[in-house]
């Protein structure tokens, strides 16, 4: 009886720390596929995402791909296949913190040509991976909360 006490124990244990994402798990992961979209088009001037991410075209675009990246993508796809609740807070708040990074990103290339930078305005690619980040940050939140 001991034993299947401690069994139960730790089915309760290991589902409380879980998360079910459900349909919600669909939706990001097509957003995240977005997101991986926009990196393969034009963001400033003539650079695209992931060339931006190197380092091309300044580097408050450069901060923006990297979050969006690093958040985005790559923590997005670990919380999916880990499925952990404390994973779905960083994602939560990276993905807002991407999302503010990419308002000023946006930002930075509208006032470029005041500046002399790089760019003539953001490229459709920023805008796209900007939209797939603030939504990301929505649907994390709501996983995150739906624990609660």
């Amino acid at each position: 009886m001991e034993e299947l006490a401690a069994d139960v124990d730790g089915v309760v244990e290991k589902a409380a720390r879980t998360i079910d994402l459900g349909k919600r798990g669909f939706t990001i992961a097509v957003l995240v596929f977005v997101l991986i979209i926009g990196q393969l088009l034009p963001w400033v001037g003539d650079h695209v995402g992931w060339q931006v991410l190197t380092g091309a075209g300044g580097g408050i675009p450069q901060l923006f791909a990297a979050t969006s990246t690093g958040v985005g993508v790559f923590a997005s796809a670990l919380t999916l296949g880990l499925r952990r609740w404390w994973m779905a807070w960083v994602c939560a708040v990276g993905g807002w913190f991407a999302f503010v990074d990419g308002i000023l990103a946006i930002w930075s290339q509208q006032s470029s040509v005041a500046a002399n930078a790089i760019g003539t305005g953001p490229g459709i690619g920023m805008i796209i991976a900007w939209l797939a980040t603030m939504l990301l940050g929505i649907q994390w939140m709501r996983a995150a909360w739906s624990r609660a």
